[in-house]
């Protein structure tokens, strides 16, 4: 077993004052949003009686955009930081590389560092509209784990079997249908597991599709001698199309899309949504929960919620007056049929097609788009439903393209 002495010398160990110990909001940090939590009684008694716990959450840049799905361990990060807890953010820019399959019914392609440094430029500015990054460690994981050589690997993964890898849910079902799994896949939990080594996790965060990535953290930590993490599991949670919230499949609400974005995606999120929406992605009380619950029993209208829902996010990330000016700007459009007072003006070249226009706006991605949009009724002229692809706009008009996108045309 290799020592790990000098290994944690940049890590930065808070010196404030005695962490929050009040028995309600331990309470409420162990069940809000937690599907799972191993390791339970250990990690109560730990927070009860003041210890300042080191809480870790890896999120690998496979995308550019941090999105609400991400923003549920995040949040429960930011409640362990504002009871007095030293929080560690690790930006994943090697585990990213090499892909995790956990929630993938096939294999995940490995990315190119160019890709994955791309994605992860605005990472830490992303987590810092949730966590105050001026009390948080913020780490990349490239920085201990591009150095292990075969050995210590061979080491690490002498701690695991085979049996144990094959028996996820996911791996076993691809193994049946006859799917390719990697090696390369075998090796992933591992990593993870040896983030938590180097940065002496008390407790890791991560969704309940990570459940034996977080419990490799728990193996190897005891191998290199050192008290195994309490585990905090969140569920997850779907996107807009009732699918699981996933960047692959566009169905997320990102953190940096604009208030009038966020606002629209979560009004079309399905009503069964509400209130999970509300539990896990904001920290309204209980009591305001508890209200809306009750509301949508006796029958109110889930529409009257779901705006409740969009303005408060929309608060957290855009602030309130962003947030009144996207609602009132929803009403005015799709409640009250008006028309935005702006919107982006698109200037037409000569003898262009709706088709054209929608395409070369990007409001449709491909022509096939943009005749099944027409063919649904979905697009309109100054008010009026389009039924012919060779319709030739008219400048000055107004496009509209379902019922969040205008177009003022020039």
């Amino acid at each position: 077993m290799r020592k790990l002495k000098n290994v944690f010398k940049n890590s930065k160990v808070s010196s404030r004052g005695l962490p929050n110990t009040d028995p309600k909001a331990i309470e409420e940090l162990l069940t809000r949003g937690v599907d799972e939590v191993i390791g339970s009684d250990d990690l109560r008694k730990r927070l009860l009686s003041g210890e300042r716990l080191r809480v870790k959450l890896g999120i690998d840049p496979t995308s550019p955009n941090l999105h609400l799905g991400r923003s549920i361990p995040l949040l429960k990060l930011r409640d362990f930081q504002r009871l007095g807890h030293q929080v560690v953010f690790i930006i994943g820019d090697f585990t990213g590389t090499i892909g995790d399959t956990s929630d993938k019914d096939s294999e995940r392609p490995m990315l190119s560092r160019d890709v994955v440094e791309a994605n992860m430029k605005t990472y830490k500015e992303q987590a810092g509209k949730i966590l105050d990054l001026s009390k948080c460690e913020v780490r990349y994981n490239s920085n201990w784990l591009s150095k292990p050589g075969y050995a210590e690997i061979g080491e690490q993964a002498d701690q695991f079997s085979l049996n144990e890898f094959m028996s996820r849910e996911l791996i076993k079902k691809r193994l049946d249908e006859g799917k390719r799994v990697s090696v390369r896949e075998l090796l992933y939990p591992l990593m993870q597991g040896y983030d938590s080594v180097m940065v002496q996790a008390d407790v890791e965060l991560g969704g309940t599709d990570q459940r034996f990535n977080l419990l490799a953290g728990r193996t190897l930590q005891k191998h290199y001698g050192q008290k195994p993490q309490a585990i905090i599991m969140n569920p997850l949670v779907e996107g807009t199309d009732g699918r699981k919230m996933s960047s692959s499949w566009g169905n997320t609400v990102n953190l940096t899309d604009t208030a009038e974005n966020i606002f629209g995606k979560i009004m079309s999120v399905p009503d069964e949504l509400i209130l999970k929406y509300f539990m896990f992605m904001t920290r309204v009380v209980a009591e305001t929960i508890a209200a809306h619950t009750d509301a949508l029993k006796a029958g109110a209208n889930p529409r009257d919620v779901k705006l409740e829902l969009a303005e408060e996010i929309v608060r957290m990330y855009h602030g309130e007056a962003e947030a009144k000016k996207a609602r009132e700007g929803f009403i005015s459009i799709f409640c009250k049929g008006e028309m935005p007072e702006e919107m982006p003006e698109f200037k037409l070249k000569s003898e262009m097609t709706i088709v054209d226009v929608l395409i070369d706006s990007k409001l449709c991605s491909s022509k096939n788009q943009a005749r099944r949009d027409i063919d649904g009724g979905g697009v309109k002229l100054d008010g009026e439903v389009v039924t012919d692809y060779e319709t030739t706009p008219a400048s000055g008009s107004i496009l509209q393209k379902g019922k969040r996108h205008f177009l003022h045309l020039v």
